[in-house]
């Protein structure tokens, strides 16, 4: 057993108490501090006063280190750090602030940042209250009030401290003379109107994630505080300006008043969760999608604002790190946003060190989500540090001995070598690209499965919305940093950045084949050969050992540390993302030699993915499907591309080459002429069609007459349905949902098929991504479905090159209406019976 290590004295302040910091939690036993072993993840916490964030350390099974040590994987500060720390740090490491972040943060620079893009889009930032910034616009304020006074109209205002926080200091006045004009404030237009709950006043804390500026994303989290005022709320006049627990919201503010109600049943007392806030809407018939719409479209235009500074001040900090890298930087930040009686959202301020006190239990639950979400997201994981220093190590070598360096061609070099040049240029830029976009779609996979209770808000799914977003950040650069705004413009309009690996990987076989053109060499015939059986069996073995390891392919990065079942279900989605190419040519049907050469990444989770040549998909002849005859074969490509054929990811892990061999020759010749594959289509479709949804104990028929009842009272149902699906469902239980009608389908497929596994089938990888679709921005998709906005599930064929037959497509929308009856029912039966989503069992009929 180790010893334990010998506690700090600390002199000064007493040191924060456990048991008076979280009450809650008496039962809870601390970690006790091990001995630091090779391969562990470490945090330092000596910025934070907050217990909380310990205890998330402790749960995520990271070692905490001494004060002094400025190595570990995890840096946490309750205050805002130096630029020339965020410079000091290395690759691996994790800080919980960003340079550049407080441009938002503090009162007078949101206003005046806020300033400037409502004059330039005031429609898109309306949600501002109209504020002035003394001492510089004491005179552009009291114009104002000259104007009021000759329209005989008063308002009320609210004067904040420009750098002030917790409440202090704040008034409210009707009368602006007796304002020193030489302080340094904040005057906003008081909204007179709220949004009351029980005549009281109250404000929202919204908790927000940003991961990384370059490029920006965001994520929100589904939960936070309302904080409500302590005294009736009475539209402000001159007897009440001065009743702050009445007009005022702040918790370090109404936790002095002697009404406030620290009860700790959710639906009472002066502190509650945005979980039940949300009910509370649904119940009293508001529109709780839309309220959540709001928010984050508030929050992603406010960061838009800041990314031109944060981008800037980060840039600065880690100068030659190039676009798309992992990010040293991240913050937990707190929107603190105000409701109007219409349900409008108004930005109040943002917290960049939001408190994480536990003064309650409501604080405990909400606030250690946040954190603990957080840190799974980041996805920090052992081997961090030691893949940095070999990188390093690496760069240096290729410094000293002039590696993978293009030579500059001389001023008298030949039209020859000018074209070599611009080639090996250009293939440097592609490679670049291409191991950025996997990077980037293996930490989407790990978002994806580790999101929690958080969503991503930005980038947006939805394609109008992003375009509308970006449209809006090259306003903020043209705002904010003018001489920088024409080379992020080009760094947006670059056509490589919205490329997908598999257009990537296209140009630079292309670039190959010029190549090869330049040096004379003469290429083999690269037209259509049928493959009967496995080359380099050899080679093979190497691949199968490399897919055992629980390593996302095509990066070094993107593996993480999670659970047996985390990797089954990650190694199930590999499957469904296989590419290979079928060609139609007179009359007859091959498949394209797949080089060995080039290795396409398993993770392309936006291309439609079709099949493996055990059950090859055989398309029409169509322009998009075409593959020049002039591609290089495997022995003609570079090995510089190194990526590994598609079918080579449905061998079976056996020992035996040659039975691998005989096993992909088989599967081979299992092809299927398009007139099977459509009647085989056919009689899925007429199997989904027979499908029925049961509510368990109940008949067929009277199971359709509870969904046609619930449909014929949708004005009533879709409010709960909404709440139900999108708010008390996490990810892992709208999965379960959906997963009612995947068992059955994997069930029927093989019997109509007449194959040993479902995953051969090419119609189940499109019904996969159908699945995927529903459950896209936690279950908005399936939601889109019920109330026909937002982006269509249809949408994820449009720009495909994967051709999808109409008989597939009507098994795909059959495939969505009976995930829709199945959500109706599990919702009907969790509301009568309030029972758990483990109740529901599959039951169908006909099937």
């Amino acid at each position: 057993m180790p010893s334990l290590p010998q506690e700090r004295v600390i002199q000064g302040p007493t040191p924060l108490d456990l048991n008076t910091e979280l009450p809650y939690q008496s039962t809870m036993k601390r970690k006790v501090r091990k001995k630091k072993k090779k391969g562990t993840i470490t945090a330092n916490v000596a910025g934070t006063k907050f217990e909380i964030v310990r205890l998330v350390i402790d749960e995520m099974g990271f070692l905490k280190t001494p004060d002094e040590d400025e190595t570990s994987n995890l840096i946490w500060c309750d205050s805002a750090v130096q630029q020339e720390k965020i410079a000091e740090l290395q690759n691996y490491q994790r800080i919980n602030h960003f340079p550049g972040m407080g441009e938002i943060c503090r009162k007078d620079f949101l206003a005046r940042n806020m300033t400037k893009m409502i004059k330039s889009r005031p429609l898109d930032y309306a949600f501002v209250p109209r504020t002035w910034i003394f001492p510089a616009e004491y005179t552009q304020f009291q114009n104002y009030m000259k104007e009021l006074k000759k329209k005989r109209k008063q308002k009320t205002f609210i004067v904040k401290p420009a750098n002030g926080a917790m409440g202090h200091g704040i008034s409210l006045i009707r009368n602006g003379d007796k304002l020193p004009s030489q302080d340094h404030l904040i005057v906003q237009e008081y909204i007179e109107k709220p949004f009351l709950m029980e005549g009281y006043k109250f404000d929202l804390r919204i908790y927000i994630l940003v991961t990384s500026c370059d490029p920006l994303k965001i994520f929100l989290y589904h939960d936070g505080l309302v904080r409500m005022g302590t005294e009736k709320y009475i539209p402000p006049n001159e007897s009440n300006l001065t009743q702050l627990y009445m007009h005022l919201t702040n918790y370090s503010v109404n936790k002095h008043n002697e009404r406030f109600e620290r009860d700790e049943t959710e639906n009472k007392g002066s502190k509650r969760s945005i979980k039940w806030f949300t009910e509370f809407l649904q119940a009293n018939q508001h529109d709780v999608a839309k309220f959540w719409s709001d928010i984050s479209e508030l929050v992603v235009k406010t960061l838009i604002v800041a990314e031109p500074h944060v981008l800037h001040a980060y840039r600065m900090c880690r100068p030659g790190q190039p676009p798309g890298s992992e990010s040293v930087c991240f913050e937990v930040l707190g929107f603190d946003i105000l409701l109007d009686r219409k349900l409008k959202p108004w930005l109040l301020e943002i917290n960049r060190a939001p408190s994480f006190g536990t003064d309650q239990k409501i604080d405990y639950d909400v606030k250690k989500g946040v954190l603990l979400n957080a840190l799974k997201l980041l996805n920090i994981r052992t081997s961090d540090k030691r893949k940095n220093l070999a990188k390093q190590k690496a760069e240096a070598q290729r410094r000293l001995y002039g590696q993978n360096s293009i030579k500059r061609p001389s001023p008298g070099s030949s039209d020859w070598e000018q074209q070599r040049h611009q080639l090996e240029k250009r293939k440097e830029e592609l490679k670049e690209r291409l191991a950025q976009v996997r990077k980037q779609i293996s930490k989407e996979e790990h978002e994806n499965r580790h999101m929690g209770n958080y969503r991503r808000i930005y980038p947006p799914e939805d394609k109008t919305l992003l375009e509308k977003y970006e449209n809006l950040l090259a306003v903020a650069f043209q705002t904010f940093l003018s001489g920088r705004a024409a080379s992020f413009q080009r760094e947006l309009n670059n056509p490589l950045k919205r490329m997908k690996e598999e257009d990537i990987l296209d140009l630079l076989e292309q670039c190959e084949i010029d190549d090869e053109k330049l040096m004379g060499k003469t290429t083999k015939s690269r037209g259509p050969k049928p493959l009967s059986s496995m080359p380099e069996s050899t080679e093979i073995l190497k691949r199968q050992k490399y897919y055992s390891s629980d390593t996302s392919y095509g990066s070094s990065n993107s593996s993480s540390e999670s659970d047996e079942n985390e990797k089954d279900e990650y190694q199930d989605k590999k499957r469904e993302k296989q590419v290979t190419y079928n060609l139609k040519q007179s009359n007859h049907y091959k498949l394209i030699q797949p080089s060995s050469s080039i290795r396409r990444s398993v993770s392309c989770p936006r291309s439609i993915s079709s099949q493996s040549p055990s059950c090859a998909d055989i398309r029409p002849f169509s322009a998009q499907q075409v593959i020049t005859a002039s591609r290089p074969t495997s022995g003609s490509r570079s090995h510089s591309l190194n990526r590994a054929s598609s079918y080579m990811r449905h061998l079976p892990q056996s020992s035996d080459a040659s039975s691998s061999d005989s096993l992909m020759s088989e599967s081979l010749r299992k092809l299927r002429p398009k007139e099977q594959e459509d009647d085989l289509t056919s009689q899925t479709l007429f199997v989904l069609k027979d499908m029925k949804i049961r509510f368990p104990g109940k008949s067929d028929a009277e199971s359709l007459i509870l969904i046609e009842d619930i449909i014929d009272n949708w004005k009533y149902h879709k409010t709960k349905v909404a709440s139900y699906w999108l708010i008390k469902l996490d990810s892992v239980k709208q999965r379960k949902v959906l997963d009612i009608v995947k068992t059955s389908i994997r069930a029927v497929l093989p019997r109509i098929w007449k194959v040993p596994d479902v995953e051969e089938v090419n119609l189940y990888r499109i019904f996969n991504r159908v699945f995927n679709r529903l459950l896209w921005s936690h279950g908005q998709g399936l939601w889109n479905c019920f109330c026909d906005s937002g982006s269509s599930w249809e949408s994820i064929f449009h720009k495909s090159p994967e051709v999808v037959t109409p008989l597939q497509l009507q098994c795909c929308q059959r495939l969505v209406e009976l995930c829709k009856q199945c959500l109706l029912v599990v919702y009907k039966y969790a509301s009568d019976s309030r029972g758990s989503l483990s109740g529901i069992g599959t039951d169908w009929g006909n099937s």
